[in-house]
């Protein structure tokens, strides 16, 4: 999938070389570059290299969240102020990651407080 060149330009190298995008992350790149027009799940999976067995539970996810919307066979971008929201978080945690690293789930497992263990105490 393509990066545009602001990204491209300032980005570390090893920022470039894993992306860590998800398919959610690709439906909203692609949708968003195509504001005026809607697409049927197969042309975004596509356009998106999504797996045909995971883009229907991708769109309904962002379509919860107000991502996306869906009429008939087809799907659109969301209303302008939830992308605008989903964009600033996204960019946010993207910052956090650069500055700080990204988390591992597992050091914050061995962290967790288990409800059991709480509710014993």
């Amino acid at each position: 999938m393509p990066i545009d060149i602001e990204t491209f330009e300032s980005s570390p190298e090893d920022r470039l070389q894993h992306s860590g995008e998800t398919n959610a992350d690709r439906v909203m790149r692609f949708l968003a570059a195509h504001p005026d027009q809607a697409f049927t799940q197969s042309e975004i999976r596509d356009a998106t290299d999504v797996k045909a067995g995971s883009i229907s539970v991708v769109l309904s996810r962002l379509e919860d969240r107000g991502l996306v919307r869906h009429k008939g066979n087809y799907w659109a971008l969301g209303e302008v102020d939830d992308v605008a929201a989903y964009a600033s978080m996204l960019e946010s945690t993207r910052a956090a990651n650069d500055r700080f690293g990204e988390e591992d789930m597992d050091e914050w497992l061995e962290h967790a407080v288990d409800d059991e263990d709480e509710a014993t105490e």
